[in-house]
């Protein structure tokens, strides 16, 4: 048994009941919440559980901060760099802030002409968003191989003070770490699809909703600001505390 059901164009098209109505439903990209995208939705759900995941993190690091009996390290003196022959604390982790948040303003840009269905601009402004993402990741990897090679810290161990203190080091610049890398990939995937002009004609594949319509490109800008602002937390928190 199928039902009709009036699309927007006041076609009527036959649905399946049941499971297969739901599994249709959901893997068609109907419009819920007052119009808003199931793909966006989704996303909105995703960042919310994110949200409760890097608070418990952010918590947890506190509290054994505050409950620790050996001394903590102080990020200005682990985090320094020594350039020109003077430590300069914390460069890198300001550097690579930087290069973060200055990630979500070329995200909002790409945002900003995809739905002008500027296609060479959105193309260009997602790559160079993409290009800082990695950017950002690879100082990080040189901050973890610093730590590890060089400061002798481990998640099990610290000899500049106490132990939990790497732990929650490679927890949470770890998780938040692979959140961005995730989201390069997905980027460079959004800007070929962009370039390669699938959104404009609803070519089938992956990450390609209705035709002409450029919403997975403010999908994943949510997710890439989100990506930005928890690195503003962890920045405060954990580096600045």
């Amino acid at each position: 048994m199928t039902q009709p059901v009036t699309t927007s164009s006041a076609a009527s098209l036959p649905l399946p009941e049941g499971l297969q109505g739901i599994v249709a439903d959901w893997s068609s990209d109907q419009r819920a919440f007052k119009n808003v995208p199931w793909g966006k939705a989704m996303m909105w759900i995703f960042l919310l559980s994110d949200t409760f995941i890097f608070s418990c993190f952010l918590i947890s690091y506190m509290t054994v901060r505050m409950s620790t009996t050996e001394p903590w390290p102080n990020p200005s003196e682990v985090f320094a760099l020594t350039l020109w022959g003077k430590k300069i604390p914390l460069i890198l982790i300001a550097i690579m802030t930087f290069v973060l948040i200055s990630s979500s303003g070329t995200m909002a840009m790409a945002v900003k002409f995809g739905y002008e269905k500027n296609r060479r601009m959105t193309f260009i402004l997602l790559l160079i968003t993409a290009a800082l993402g990695a950017t950002f990741v690879g100082m990080q990897a040189f901050e973890w191989t610093k730590l590890i090679v060089e400061e002798g810290v481990r998640p099990w161990g610290n000899p500049m003070g106490a132990a939990q203190f790497g732990s929650s080091f490679f927890m949470i610049t770890g998780f938040h770490g692979t959140h961005v890398s995730i989201g390069v990939i997905f980027l460079i995937i959004v800007a070929v699809k962009v370039l390669r002009g699938d959104l404009d004609h609803e070519r089938p594949g992956f990450l390609t909703g209705r035709k002409g319509n450029y919403e997975i490109v403010e999908t994943m800008g949510l997710y890439w600001h989100f990506v930005d602002l928890v690195w503003v937390f962890i920045f405060a928190f954990f580096y600045l505390w």
